[in-house]
This record gives structure tokens, C-alpha cells and sequence, in this order.
């Protein structure tokens, strides 16, 4: 494990959201497409998704730690007790992201950013 990369909040509008979040943290995005908005916030990414359905406790923020070898990682996390929720997938250029529930049923992430280096300024 590398290190806090990641957290993401799910929600139902991702207009709203993003408008919610800009007033929140007094920051624009420097990523904004109809299914993520990324924002830098010290270097770490807060993102925004748009969730279908029904927010379940839980299910609607992610926290991504990042990884070397994602797929390794995620294997790990399983023969450890963990249970498969996202497999690990591309999401763009070479990252990787993934997620599995800990035997409490808490969502752990898993990303993979080679762009990614503590501190840098992603704008």
C-alpha cells in the first residue's frame, strides 16, 4: 500500500454535486465529465459520481489507496477475508481502481495512477 490517494462521494446528482462540493471545499474541478468530477484538494483527488438509485450507508464514499500492483493487491485483500464489490477495471488512460468490503463490510479502494505523486499539484 501506498498511501490515502482517493476518496469519492456518490451522489444522485452530479450536477448539484459538483456545485455542492466547488462551495464546500472553495475549489473548481480540474476534471469535470458527466460521470466523474476530480477535484485537487492538497494534492489528494476528491471525485464525484453519479450513483443510481438509492444511497445505501456505506456504499456512497469510496476511499482509494494506492497500489503498485492493483490486481495483487486485490487478490491479497480477498484471501484475507475481504469480499469482491468492484473488481479491478481500467477507468481511463492507465488507471486502474477496485474495491472490495472488509469482513465488517466497510469499502476499501484500491487505485492504480502512475500520474499520481504525493503533493503534486494535478492542475
Amino acid at each position: 500500500m501506498l498511501g490515502l490517494r482517493t476518496t469519492i462521494y456518490k451522489v444522485p446528482d452530479i450536477a448539484k454535486g459538483k456545485e455542492w462540493y466547488c462551495k464546500a471545499f472553495k475549489a473548481v474541478p480540474y476534471f469535470d465529465q458527466p460521470f466523474y468530477v476530480g477535484f485537487n484538494i492538497g494534492g489528494f483527488e476528491l471525485g464525484v459520481m453519479p450513483y443510481e438509485g438509492e444511497v445505501i450507508p456505506g456504499n456512497s464514499v469510496a476511499t482509494y489507496w494506492g497500489v503498485i500492483d492493483i490486481q495483487a493487491q486485490y487478490d491479497r485483500l480477498i484471501s484475507l477475508g475481504a469480499t469482491a464489490y468492484e473488481a479491478p477495471e481500467n477507468v481511463g488512460g492507465e488507471l486502474m481502481t477496485a474495491t472490495v468490503k472488509d469482513p465488517w463490510g466497510n469499502l476499501i479502494g484500491l487505485i492504480y495512477n502512475p500520474d499520481f505523486k504525493i503533493g503534486s499539484n494535478i492542475e
